[in-house]
């Protein structure tokens, strides 16, 4: 353990040595200066807390389905919800739903005492994953009820390794482990764990409610007018260089795509390689005339989701580099969905390119030979549409499972 805490404090050492310079280390650690203080000033002694712990921003969106069903079916809690990173915090720190919103303090003994002392929780749910040992070992001390909701669990991490024990003893936290698949509660069991149930995945039911919330786009839908519209979510630059030449060789669909980092450089490479020309959302007003333009930049945040709406065939970007984005806010409006070669480690994306829903392309030649027959083949492409659609039907629901059994 102390290999772990020596560890912590390193880690802790070398973000705020790289502060200066780094401006998400800057963030990390301002906000935690006199975090308990903070937090005592906030947080109503007397109240009853459910405390809800993210890594960041993906994290969030797959508890928050959780957070705002407490809201409404338990109003007599109070809801913490605490990010690890400044991604997540940033955005969402003035998020309506929870009553305090707080980086979580970096895990030594003393900091999880002193987060237990203030936070006073009488239930913790910590999502997907993050398993800090000093404060699951001392949520068990207290005997305060803990969770883990979404959880994925896989053969080759930390807790199925010869020195994993410490991880393993920490599992013992938890009361329920609400796990996503079949593997993951057989991986558990072989550990001597039988307090796991499978209950799905939380972005089902979020994705499903982000459809039902969809905005009116009036820039898109005017954009869009009677053509067929592609749009692109989430891309980088080897996304952007297929997407490219997709939309020269298909000069009467319309593209949307919204990079995924707003870098000035490569917005005008895509902007200025493409035959059809383009405009940016941004630079866009009531009276923009896009007869003339084949691509809209959606160069603004909060809006992506929304904008599947209006598609008709989806590409998700990160598939070239760490990791493939959000699949299903595109799959749950029944798109055909393709992306880069990177996407083994999620299972949805598995799950759709197993029901020939998705594929995963390499090249340009690949995707085009994807497309073309959704482009060309209307009942291909309703067949397409309808199975991603209803996977992400059949997948609703693991909300329900979980509030219902820790609020029994």
């Amino acid at each position: 353990m102390w290999f772990y805490n020596f560890g912590l404090r390193v880690y802790a050492w070398l973000i705020r040595l790289v502060s200066v310079r780094h401006a998400k280390a800057k963030l990390w650690i301002d906000g935690r200066k006199d975090l308990f203080g903070r937090m005592a000033r906030t947080i109503d002694p007397k109240a009853r807390i459910v405390w809800i712990h993210v890594a960041s921003l993906g994290e969030f969106e797959q508890g928050r389905p959780i957070i705002e069903k407490i809201r409404k079916e338990h109003p007599e809690y109070k809801i913490l919800v605490t990010f690890f990173s400044p991604s997540g915090y940033e955005i969402r720190k003035n998020y309506k739903e929870a009553d305090y919103i707080f980086y979580l303090p970096i895990d030594t003994p003393r900091n999880a005492r002193r987060f237990l002392d203030v936070a006073h929780p009488e239930i913790a749910i910590f999502v997907k994953y993050e398993f800090w040992l000093n404060l699951l070992g001392e949520l068990r001390r207290r005997r305060i009820r803990t969770y883990i909701v979404s959880a994925i669990f896989r053969r080759n991490s930390i807790f199925f390794r010869p020195y994993g024990g410490l991880w393993r003893r920490a599992l013992e936290a938890f009361e329920t482990m609400f796990v996503q698949n079949e593997e993951s509660k057989k991986l558990l069991g072989e550990l001597g764990f039988d307090n796991v149930l499978i209950a799905g995945d939380t972005r089902f039911d979020r994705v499903a409610e982000i459809a039902r919330a969809a905005r009116h786009i009036d820039i898109i839908e005017r954009f869009k007018g009677e053509d067929r519209l592609f749009v692109a979510g989430s891309t980088w630059g080897p996304d952007e260089e297929l997407l490219i030449r997709l939309m020269n060789d298909n000069p009467g669909v319309k593209f949307v795509v919204a990079p995924h980092e707003m870098d000035r450089e490569r917005i005008a490479h895509l902007m200025e390689s493409t035959r059809g020309g383009a405009v940016r959302f941004t630079e866009c007003t009531p009276h923009t005339v896009f007869a003339s333009k084949q691509l809209l930049v959606l160069d603004t945040v909060g809006l992506l989701a929304s904008a599947y709406g209006y598609a008709t065939w989806s590409y998700i970007g990160g598939g070239f580099g760490v990791g493939i984005h959000n699949t299903l806010e595109a799959a749950t409006f029944g798109l055909p969905v393709a992306f880069g070669p990177n996407y083994h480690k999620f299972k949805e994306a598995r799950d759709l390119v197993a029901l020939e829903a998705a594929r995963s392309v390499s090249t340009y030649e690949e995707l085009s030979e994807w497309f073309v027959p959704l482009r060309d083949n209307e009942d291909h492409l309703h067949k397409t549409g309808r199975i991603a659609r209803d996977y992400t039907m059949r997948h609703q629901g693991a909300t329900s499972i979980i509030t219902k059994t820790i609020f029994h």
